[in-house]
């Protein structure tokens, strides 16, 4: 079941570079910095209110984040949304016919199980479910 828009996530390629525009001129909270070895990115978790966004730096040049900037440059990656079930959600779109990127939960930031949807089946928009 969806909860909502957990966040959107950018590709930058310095987190340190990229968070006094964010922190200090937007006026985001820096909740957090982490590396999640499973995504190859260390992140920058910034909220303001009930709002949340995530810097995304590789710590990989081959990673999935590296190859985004390689191609398109420093932007919006995806946009979270917040779910209850991932299973199931993964379960009804694969059924439906939406083509995943992963077909099973994989560690996430902040120790939430993440799944990715391909933008070919959401029209163009790089999806993440978190549970």
């Amino acid at each position: 079941m969806l909860k909502g828009i957990d966040h959107v996530a950018i590709a930058v390629p310095s987190v340190d570079e990229a968070l006094p525009l964010w922190r200090d001129r937007f006026g985001f909270d820096l909740e957090d910095i982490e590396v999640v070895q499973s995504q190859q990115v260390r992140v920058a978790i910034l909220t303001k209110g009930p709002h949340r966004i995530e810097l995304m730096e590789p710590t990989e040049d081959d990673s999935p984040v590296g190859r985004f900037l390689a191609r398109r440059g420093p932007g919006i990656h995806h946009l979270c949304l917040g779910v209850d079930g991932i299973e199931v959600m993964l379960d009804d779109l694969g059924a439906a016919g939406v083509r995943l990127v992963d077909e099973e939960p994989k560690p996430g930031a902040h120790d939430k199980r993440v799944a990715f949807v391909h933008p070919k089946g959401t029209g163009g928009v790089l999806v993440e479910l978190s549970e």
